[in-house]
């Protein structure tokens, strides 16, 4: 669903990316609250994940794909103020070094996917997991449905932000039924990827799920007739180091990117496919960095396709799931800055 340059006409272009801008801004704040030591570097590899599921275009319907989106897999992996910032570093990344989603049209971009995605998915996990039995399947299941109803969201929001400031003249209704329909199979794809990721960490690691926190009921003991709590042990838990599945889900990111990436379908995704066939791709510009060496998602003068594809698909993982780190890592100091010792003893 990334947007190119000249979709959207100028002023309606920079009003979302005053959007966007805010978003990213309120995130960074938030994310100080998600974030602590063993989650920061976790967060930068869910960004790196997202890039290389991205990569992976499914069939949904004849001649259309689609692709993951990310944003209910990011906040509920790592919260949705990170999850927000996770989606708009794959978004920067994949618009500045692939000429994919155009360059004016980030901020509508990031307000699609990033924040519309994150902010209806996470609404609904919640929703969910409070009304759910609190187990480790309902965690999964919020995600699936989570999942599914973020993505036709995210069309709704495209379509009303085509009404405004869109550069053709067509029909909205056309428009909104075409992007909604496609969407909503593309959503359930994005639920399959979702919950199948989120069951994985669940099932291994339930600590490093953001969404899964305080969702484990006190398990209790009789004695001497009466009921107490077993000790916590959520401390032991929270001790262990998270490096065996930030290793695990880097090399499938590399995996998925450099060599499952080939065989993803060709087929044009949801928006590419409403946009050829409502005429809304009239007045598409070229990318600004369409003759970079990566565009395309291919090594320039590398004559190997298989070979052009998963370099590039290598290259964005590690770039992405560098920038990612770095971002959080600083997002973390800052924090650690705040409740720091010399700040807290004047209060």
């Amino acid at each position: 669903m990334h947007v190119p340059d000249g979709f959207i006409d100028a002023p309606i272009s920079a009003a979302t990316g005053v959007v966007a801008a805010a978003a990213v801004a309120v995130s960074l704040r938030g994310a100080r609250r998600e974030l602590d030591e063993r989650t920061a570097p976790l967060a930068g590899l869910v960004a790196a994940f997202i890039f290389a599921v991205q990569m992976l275009n499914f069939p949904v319907a004849a001649g259309t794909s689609g692709h993951l989106l990310g944003g209910a897999l990011a906040a509920i992996l790592v919260g949705p103020y990170t999850g927000v910032l996770c989606v708009s570093v794959v978004l920067l990344m994949q618009g500045i070094l692939f000429a994919d989603g155009g360059l004016t049209a980030l901020g509508v971009n990031i307000t699609d996917m990033a924040v519309v995605t994150t902010v209806v998915a996470y609404a609904v996990f919640r929703g969910l997991v409070k009304v759910l039995p609190r187990r480790r399947g309902s965690i999964t299941a919020a995600s699936f449905v989570a999942a599914v109803l973020s993505v036709p969201a995210a069309a709704v929001a495209f379509t009303l932000i085509y009404a405004v400031g869109g550069t053709t003249d067509v029909s909205i209704s056309k428009v909104a039924t075409a992007m909604i329909g496609v969407h909503v199979l593309i959503g359930i794809g994005e639920a399959a990827i979702t919950a199948l990721t989120v069951g994985a960490v669940v099932a291994v690691r339930p600590d490093l799920v953001y969404g899964a926190r305080g969702l484990q009921q006190k398990l209790k003991l009789r004695v001497g007739g009466e009921l107490v709590d077993v000790p916590d042990t959520a401390p032991v838990a929270a001790a262990r180091s998270p490096r065996k599945v930030w290793i695990t889900g880097l090399v499938a990111s590399l995996v998925l990117a450099g060599f499952v990436s080939f065989y993803a379908s060709a087929s044009p995704d949801g928006l590419e496919k409403v946009a050829a066939d409502k005429g809304i791709d009239a007045k598409t510009e070229k990318h600004a960095t369409a003759d970079s060496p990566l565009a395309d998602y291919g090594v320039k003068d590398v004559e190997n396709a298989r070979l052009s594809g998963g370099l590039a698909g290598v290259i964005g993982v590690g770039v992405t799931v560098v920038a990612g780190t770095g971002v959080f890592w600083a997002v973390r100091r800052r924090r650690t800055a705040d409740v720091s010792p010399a700040s807290t003893s004047s209060v």
